[in-house]
């Protein structure tokens, strides 16, 4: 029987050409009056995620 893919993680997670996974940083969301810029400049943009965390993920997203 087939698997279904997490629908948070399908939400969250995006692959790149090359196979890597990405996702968007956490803490820019709110209360970003009292957060530097220099610290909101920071958390924009995507990262890859963890090593520990890819074969999961993987799993969850049927890869």
């Amino acid at each position: 029987m087939k698997n279904k893919t997490h629908s948070g993680t399908k939400k969250r997670i995006k692959v790149s050409g090359t196979g890597k996974l990405l996702r968007e940083k956490a803490g820019k969301r709110h209360l970003l009056e009292k957060k530097s810029s220099e610290k909101t400049r920071r958390l924009s943009g995507q990262t890859t995620i963890a090593a520990q965390d890819d074969r999961r993920i993987r799993k969850m997203l049927g890869i």
